[in-house]
This record gives C-alpha cells, sequence and structure tokens, in this order.
C-alpha cells in the first residue's frame, strides 16, 4: 500500500451510513487507502434534559455512544488488517468541522455518500466539493454490485487533467482488472464561419486538433493508450453530456479534476466539475484536486 495515503469518511447516522460501508473495501482497494478518520459531526450530541432525568442510568457521552456504535459497524466489515481506522464523533457545524479535520490529519481523500431518495439534503457534500483541501469521493446511493472497474475521466489538456492523469493511471496498475476510458468535449468558435468554412468543416478541424493534442498527451506521460471519445458540444451543457455518456456506457466511476481558486473566498471548482457534483447523484464520482488546492481559504475559514 502507498504511504500516507488517507481519507476521512464522513457518516451520518442515516441509511446512506449503510451504503458508504457496504462499499468501503471498494474504495480503499482503489485508491490504495491505509487509514481510514470515520466522522460523524452533529449540531447537538447532548442528551435531552427530560432523558437525562427520566432515565439517570444513561450516564455514558453519547458522544463515545456513538463511536462504539460505529466501530462495532466497522469491525463487522473484514477491512484489511494493515488499514488503521479511527472513529471520532463530535457537535459542531459539520462543514466546518470536516474541512478542519481534513487539514488537522492531512487527508487525501474525502469520502462521503450522494443521496438521492433516503433522507437528509445532501446540500454538505456540494459544499465540501467546492471548498476541501482534499480529492472528495462520492459514494451514490445505488451503488450496489458497482465494483469501480470502468472509469470516464472528462479532459481537457490542461494542467488540471495532468493531475488526474497521475491518478487514474495509478489506478489501472493497482486494479489491474479496470479499464478507462477518456472524453474530450471540443466546441467549434464562435466566427467560425469568417473563415469560409462551414459548421460541419469546422467541427472535424476541431476534432481532428483534439485528437493531436491527446495523442501529444500519451506520448508525453507516457501513459496507457486508453480510448478517448472526442464530442462535439453543440447546445448542451458540457457536464450534462459527461453524465449521460457516462450512464450511457454504464461507467462505475467519473474522475474530473478540479480548478480550486485557492486566492479566492468564492472558491469553486471548474464550471464543468461543478455543474457534475451539482447533477449526478447515479454514478460514484472523484473529484482530484491538488492536495491543499484550497488550505489559504481554509485557514481563514476556521480562523487558525
Amino acid at each position: 500500500m502507498a504511504q500516507n495515503n488517507t481519507a476521512l469518511v464522513g457518516l451520518d447516522l442515516t441509511k446512506m451510513d449503510k451504503v458508504i460501508l457496504e462499499n468501503i473495501k471498494k474504495v480503499i482497494e482503489l485508491l490504495d487507502l491505509n487509514k481510514l478518520y470515520f466522522t460523524h459531526v452533529a449540531a447537538n450530541l447532548a442528551l435531552p434534559d427530560d432523558i437525562a432525568s427520566t432515565y439517570p442510568n444513561l450516564m455514558a457521552p453519547v458522544d463515545e455512544s456513538i463511536e462504539k456504535e460505529i466501530e462495532n459497524k466497522i469491525a463487522s466489515l473484514g477491512l484489511p488488517a494493515e488499514v488503521e481506522v479511527e472513529v471520532n464523533a463530535e457537535e459542531g457545524d459539520p462543514m466546518d468541522s470536516l474541512l478542519r479535520w481534513s487539514k488537522i490529519k492531512h487527508v487525501d481523500f474525502i469520502i462521503m455518500g450522494r443521496k438521492t431518495a433516503l433522507e437528509g439534503s445532501g446540500k454538505l457534500p456540494k459544499r465540501i466539493a467546492q471548498k476541501a483541501p482534499a480529492s472528495v469521493f462520492f459514494v451514490t446511493e445505488d451503488m450496489g454490485q458497482n465494483q469501480l472497474k470502468k472509469l470516464l475521466v472528462p479532459i481537457d489538456f490542461s494542467e488540471h487533467t495532468e493531475v488526474v492523469l497521475e491518478k487514474v493511471e495509478n489506478f489501472i496498475k493497482e486494479k489491474k482488472d479496470a479499464e478507462i476510458r477518456y472524453i474530450h468535449l471540443y466546441d467549434v468558435p464562435i466566427g467560425y464561419h469568417k473563415t469560409g468554412k462551414s459548421f460541419e468543416e469546422f467541427a472535424e478541424i476541431m476534432k481532428e486538433n483534439a485528437k493531436k493534442e491527446f495523442d501529444k498527451m500519451v506520448k508525453k506521460h507516457k501513459i496507457e493508450d486508453h480510448p478517448c471519445d472526442f464530442v462535439l458540444n453543440k447546445d448542451s451543457i458540457k457536464a450534462d453530456d459527461i453524465l449521460k455518456d457516462a450512464l450511457a456506457k454504464d461507467i462505475d466511476l467519473v474522475v474530473i479534476g478540479s480548478r480550486g481558486r485557492s486566492n479566492s473566498a468564492a472558491l469553486l471548482l471548474g464550471s464543468v466539475a461543478e455543474r457534475l457534483v451539482e447533477i449526478n447523484y447515479k454514478v460514484p464520482m472523484l473529484v482530484i484536486k491538488r492536495k491543499g488546492e484550497n488550505m489559504s481559504f481554509l485557514q481563514a475559514l476556521l480562523n487558525i
């Protein structure tokens, strides 16, 4: 296993926890994790006064009871012996606490559930994806028998793509039966008609240029030559096309890079990544960030 490959796993004591725990071994294998910090944050962990007075024998602190409950669930999973586990339950604002713990523990990944029909608003994962200093893995509610073998990787040949390439190629090395499919969405620039060419003709030019860029990328990084779909983006939003493609090809995991702006309080992912986080409740997704990408904002947020 890789050294210092750690993840913070957010649990909320709802049915979503069962989905996360049932799939955590797959995530451990894919991300090559060697330590997990299971964390539950509640607005108030204290027993109500009337309950405490009616049942005086309930003396154990609620946070310790929650931690014990989580530990018992984890013990039944049969995780690899070499994977270290730490459990923590505390009071506070869930977002602030999860961001604080991700900084304190210097985690590489944050693992969270993404709800469709289960109780809970599901707003926290989107906010965490925007502001976390680590990559974020979304476990979807209906993962079922998903083995995280078929990966779809949107690329745009930018420096953010290069960060993603390093990760996904490692996935292939660790998970021998995994397969990667890249997807690049290209546009026809405004004003193409000034060249004297039709929309279709210029679309073909843009496609051929994208293919050349892809070949350069493969040679530059000496990566495995996996297939790449080149999709013309017309009137729809790119993120919508990516999700449509992922569902059509029965993809197990979408892996996309972020474009965090660490010098701004209005931290956002790239427009495509943010839109995917907004609309994708079906396909598990990994948003890859450079570790500590949003750290300056996080330090201001936590007043550290």
